[in-house]
């Protein structure tokens, strides 16, 4: 789950074309690994303008099915969104969609993201439907634009954009820069440019720690701005991460979805 957020920083803009050297490093961010199974206790905090919270409780739990990775998310609190359910199959093959479903308690109806509909917002946060899947690497090009530094932290700066018009469609995206950590690759910081050129979202990762060998995120932020003005702000909080462990495969089914935790 965590690795297919931190994905939505290969959704950039380049305008010279791709780079070999910027290329190896985001392969070595996509195949990061980042465990067989993960489970998880999220805290989604949403902030308006006038910094107004609303606090959502989520169960996540993901697996690795070969090339194929599955996620599902259950909503636990507050009432309005309880037993709401997301389930994911993000697919290796580039040829085709990722399958996306969101089950709707309040009309007892499971429903299936269209690829039309993967750019808009996830359950009313700065992420969008788009940002939880992972990014086929040669839907883009990739520049390295230089070495720097985010707190203590050494990166690359890598720009990329989409190759085709049905990238920028079905992601909403068309241009920014991903920040990545050269000790890690993990991404620190991206900023993402949308159709609407005023509008950008900015993702930054507060907070990491290593757990088994393996890196995993505690804290990230989306924050969306119309100009210099924050407009909205999602925080995502990562507690009781769990890797590895035992994961039956009927827990990534669309009957699980309606059946809930």
């Amino acid at each position: 789950m965590i690795k297919i957020i931190l994905m939505v920083g290969l959704l950039l803009v380049n305008l010279f074309g791709d780079n070999p050297k910027a290329r190896a490093i985001m392969e070595k961010v996509d195949a990061r690994y980042d465990g067989d199974t993960m489970s998880q206790d999220m805290l989604m905090i949403m902030i308006d303008k006038n910094d107004n919270q609303r606090v959502r409780q989520i169960m996540s739990y993901s697996k690795d099915f070969g090339v194929n990775e599955y996620r599902i998310m259950f909503f636990k609190s507050p009432s309005d969104v309880k037993n709401t359910a997301f389930l994911t199959y993000d697919y290796d093959d580039s040829k085709v969609d990722d399958d996306q479903w969101l089950y709707l308690p309040a009309l007892k109806k499971t429903k299936r993201i269209p690829s039309s509909d993967k750019s808009s917002s996830f359950m009313g946060s700065d992420f969008s439907y788009s940002d939880m899947t992972d990014k086929d690497l040669d839907d883009y090009d990739f520049e390295l634009l230089k070495e720097s530094e985010v707190k203590g932290d050494k990166v690359w700066v890598i720009s990329s954009t989409p190759r085709t018009q049905e990238v920028i469609d079905e992601t909403g995206y068309t241009k920014g820069v991903v920040l990545v950590r050269q000790d890690n690759y993990m991404v620190r910081r991206a900023i993402y440019t949308l159709k609407n050129d005023a509008k950008k979202k900015y993702l930054d990762v507060t907070k990491m720690h290593e757990q088994d060998k393996v890196w995993v995120v505690d804290e990230m932020t989306m924050t969306s701005k119309h100009g210099s003005q924050t407009t909205h702000k999602t925080v995502l909080q990562f507690k009781n991460i769990k890797l590895n462990k035992e994961l039956d495969d009927n827990t990534f089914t669309t009957r699980r979805l309606e059946k809930g935790l």
